[in-house]
């Protein structure tokens, strides 16, 4: 029976990690998207003619040319928080039996936090969850970060096929036998054992049989803060057999396990009938493998704690707002820097230095710098054939660099559906107030999906407040 509970926990504890490894590609999307809303926007790997592996930043100081990052993404995540916000206190009423969970946990705040997550990588994941104190229990939310979360591929919006979920932590070991222990010494003792030095090297032989030769696979089974103690935290959608008893003299309706059957019998008054039913059970697990603790969903709604919603989950693919735009902010770039090279270019020039006029003791790179200095002194003897250095400079033409950087300007708020209006920018063509608030308006429609896709998001995480509640 011990060992299959261990076969089992093992077979589990590989599809967690299977389940995580699948979305590889997706949190790589997710660092992507993060790096160009916060202004690293020349960071992504190009392979030059030649073969060279760099990056764009790199090809760019090859080229003699300054990379300049106007970052615009951030300008228009920016936007869609602060009119989340302002409308936050006009929102839909609160159930007041919420009102004290919304304070506690300052929910204007983490749903906001939670929004521009969902904007940069379309999904957003918050953890519903009792915790027990001293004198009474209260409902905990927080959010949960992508890098420490896992779920199976699943297609529904809804998420009804959602069959494993589960999420890393990053514990103390006091912080971790609090949550494992279940009031147990000798069992706090064992997980204190289980988390000592030689604790490393069994990570590495689990991680190196179940195939984790990536730094992304071993991210799942190392800590990334030193010094704590990563546990797996692992939630299954499992089924098992059950005896429904109908009560005659009440009339109600009891679910049992198959092992109650025999008792059940001895009531004459009841009618008995077989099923299945689906249960979540939550494990724990240490990275080598051992299991820490197992029980049923303890919640009234009988589910896993963690609200999730994906964005679009069209065919089961992910794609944010923010990676809708990343080619115009990239273009813009390109092309404010194209414009600031022609500038400097038609500023300085090039120089023709004759190979005999160069000083005494001066070598090319001598002279290559004082020569892009403004107050640079470069030491002149003239000689009698009169040759000397000569700058030539020619104006740059106007090759449409600045209309191409209106247009991709305008090509990023179309796309992104943040015009100008909800921006809040003044409108130059003096038109009325009722036709800026009409401009206005169709702004927000356009982002009507988004906003009533994180509502919806926000009203599941609320039905599991007020089930944790009763």
């Amino acid at each position: 029976m011990e060992n299959s509970t261990q076969q089992q926990g093992a077979a589990i504890l590989q599809a967690a990690f299977k389940a995580w490894n699948a979305a590889t590609e997706l949190r790589t999307s997710r660092r992507r998207n993060k790096r160009f809303t916060y202004g690293d926007q020349w960071a992504d790997v190009l392979v030059t003619p030649y073969g060279r592996v760099m990056t764009e930043k790199e090809r760019y100081y090859d080229d003699g040319t300054y990379p300049i990052t106007n970052n615009l993404i951030r300008q228009l995540v920016k936007t869609i928080v602060g009119r989340f916000r302002s409308q936050y206190v006009h929102d839909e009423k609160v159930d007041k039996s919420l009102a004290d969970v919304y304070d506690a946990n300052q929910l204007a705040e983490l749903d906001s936090r939670a929004l521009e997550e969902f904007l940069i990588s379309g999904c957003c994941v918050q953890r519903v969850d009792s915790v027990a104190g001293l004198t009474a229990t209260t409902v905990s939310v927080e959010n949960v970060n992508l890098n420490h979360f896992f779920v199976n591929a699943f297609s529904d919006p809804l998420g009804r096929d959602c069959e494993i979920v589960g999420q890393l932590h990053d514990l103390s070991v006091a912080q971790l036998v609090k949550r494992v222990a279940q009031g147990s010494r000798r069992k706090a003792a064992w997980v204190r054992q289980l988390y000592s030095e030689s604790a490393d090297a069994r990570v590495d032989e689990l991680a190196a049989a179940l195939g984790a030769d990536s730094q992304s696979a071993l991210d799942f089974w190392r800590a990334a803060t030193p010094g704590k103690c990563r546990a797996i935290e692992v939630w299954t959608l499992e089924s098992q057999e059950v005896i429904v008893a109908h009560d005659r003299d009440t009339a109600q309706l009891t679910v049992h396990p198959l092992g109650a059957l025999r008792r059940l019998k001895r009531d004459k008054d009841a009618t008995l009938r077989w099923d299945v039913a689906t249960t979540w059970h939550c494990r724990w697990f240490s990275p080598m493998g051992d299991e820490l603790a197992h029980y049923e969903s303890p919640y009234a709604h009988a589910l896993h704690p963690f609200a999730i919603k994906f964005y679009p989950l069209t065919d089961g693919e992910v794609h944010s707002l923010v990676e809708d735009v990343i080619d115009q902010q990239k273009y813009v770039n390109r092309l404010i820097s194209l414009i600031d090279h022609i500038m400097r270019s038609s500023a300085k020039g090039v120089l023709l230095f004759p190979q005999n006029a160069l000083p005494d003791n001066f070598t090319w790179a001598d002279m290559r710098m004082v020569w892009s200095r403004c107050n640079g002194i470069l030491p002149y003897v003239p000689t009698f054939n009169g040759e000397k250095p000569e700058q030539i400079s020619v104006n740059g033409t106007n090759i449409g660099a600045y209309e191409m950087v209106q247009l991709q300007m305008k090509l990023l708020e179309e796309i992104s559906g943040v015009s100008g209006a909800l921006q809040g920018k003044s409108d130059a063509r003096g038109n009325s107030a009722s036709l800026y608030q009409s401009e206005t308006k169709n702004s927000v429609i356009a982002l009507t999906d988004i906003f009533d896709t994180f509502n919806a998001f926000r009203r599941t995480r609320d039905r599991l407040i007020l089930h944790l509640g009763q």
